[in-house]
């Protein structure tokens, strides 16, 4: 399995897709439709349109988006140049990359000379699909976030055609988005608990627009759509439109004027518009119980379920080192045990928290636990560690 938590997966996604000149999509229409299938479009991705399926389970959120980021650029790379060539992808992406650094600073520059192109890029996306969220914030903004990601797509296609960038792209992009997300929500017919905070999450997690524009356009027929010049653009606004309109597994009339008004100012056709109406309906119905944006009536429980998913993906792909470095603490075994059915003392907390913590420092993978509040998850972690060894250990577990 791709594991883009550790160097060198970018590589070994190269080895493993066996992309031909055959598998390159015939029309940007056809890379916008499979894209927005994966749920990359949304920010919520459900899987990888690639040669050699990916499976999306077993796998943090932070490295899907990678995932669904390299695929998709790469796809872009693909259809604009009809060619498949990995390492030159790899180059004109990070030449892409570098265009968007501020003169005089390249975060690149701090790696050792000896660093592969393939490790840059690696890096980038890292960076690119991080955000300044605290941990609690991101993992209940994640979908909004990412959704924005698709404008690096939008504008390295660009720079594929003319080998430069128009300036000010992103900004424009993101500050007609913000406008268009905005008049959508006015437009509605009903107020949903969720039309506040998608405002607000699509604001913060913007990374170049200011929102110059967003008080002072009142309708959709003063908003100045000039600048979108192709379809993907175009299919991308309108699709953040209607998911912004989404809250009771309907469209109102109103709401649908303004969708078929936006593309009506779009020059796009009202088919694509029905098309975007009924795919939204049915991903959002399909996948809303997975999608953190959709259940905000308690964040504090989607920021525990989704710590605890991340905590046990972890806990799996180590499970075999784990259970050797808990198998040489007899003391922590003991006091593990324990635990599962009598409530410990401060001390023997204390010596719990000391000991796993020690373990971690032993497996990279575990190293969050040693940042600035991971001892906040200890106890998630050590919820799962009696699931990893015999049965026996519970005393709990009925026997025959």
């Amino acid at each position: 399995m791709i594991n883009p938590s550790a160097p060198g997966w970018i590589e070994k996604f190269f080895i493993e897709q066996k992309v031909s000149e055959e598998t390159v999509m015939a029309s940007e229409e056809e890379f916008y439709f499979k894209t927005r299938a994966t749920g990359f479009i949304f920010g919520h991705i459900i899987g990888f349109n690639t040669v050699k399926p990916i499976p999306v389970e077993g796998q943090l959120p932070e490295e899907i988006s990678k995932l669904g980021m390299l695929n998709t650029l790469y796809q872009m790379y693909c259809l604009i140049k009809q060619e498949t060539d990995s390492n030159h992808f790899i180059s004109d992406t990070i030449a892409f990359y570098n265009l968007l650094t501020p003169k005089g600073f390249n975060p690149l520059q701090k790696m050792l000379p000896s660093s592969s192109d393939s490790s840059k890029l690696e890096k980038i996306i890292h960076d690119r699909v991080q955000t300044n969220e605290d941990l609690f914030s991101k993992s209940f903004s994640h979908v909004i976030t990412n959704a924005l990601l698709f404008v690096d797509v939008l504008a390295f296609k660009k720079y594929l055609e003319k080998g430069s960038l128009p300036d000010k792209y992103f900004s424009r992009i993101e500050d007609i988005v913000i406008s268009i997300v905005s008049l959508s929500l006015k437009s509605k017919t009903g107020v949903s608990v969720h039309d506040d905070l998608l405002q607000k999450l699509f604001e913060s997690s913007v990374r170049y627009s200011k929102f110059s524009n967003k008080g002072t356009i009142k309708t959709i027929e003063n908003l100045d759509l000039s600048y979108l010049s192709n379809d993907l653009e175009k299919f991308y606004v309108i699709d953040l439109a209607g998911i912004s309109l989404w809250s009771d597994a309907k469209v109102e009339n109103e709401e649908r004027y303004f969708l078929f008004k936006l593309g009506e100012n779009l020059n796009v056709s009202e088919a694509f518009i029905i098309d975007s109406i009924h795919f939204i309906n049915n991903f959002i119905v399909t996948y809303k119980d997975e999608i953190p944006y959709f259940n905000n009536s308690n964040p504090v429980k989607n920021f525990y379920d989704h710590t605890t998913e991340s905590v046990q993906v972890l806990i799996n792909r180590n499970k075999n080192r784990l259970i050797k470095e808990l198998s040489q603490s007899k003391e922590l075994m003991h006091l593990i045990a324990k635990s599962t059915h009598k409530e410990l003392d401060k001390d023997e907390k204390k010596k719990i928290k000391t000991q796993i913590l020690d373990i971690c420092k032993t497996i990279p993978s575990l190293t969050i636990f040693l940042l600035p509040g991971g001892g906040l998850l200890l106890p998630i972690l050590i919820k799962f560690i009696p699931q990893l060894l015999p049965s026996a250990f519970n005393e709990n577990e009925e026997r025959d």
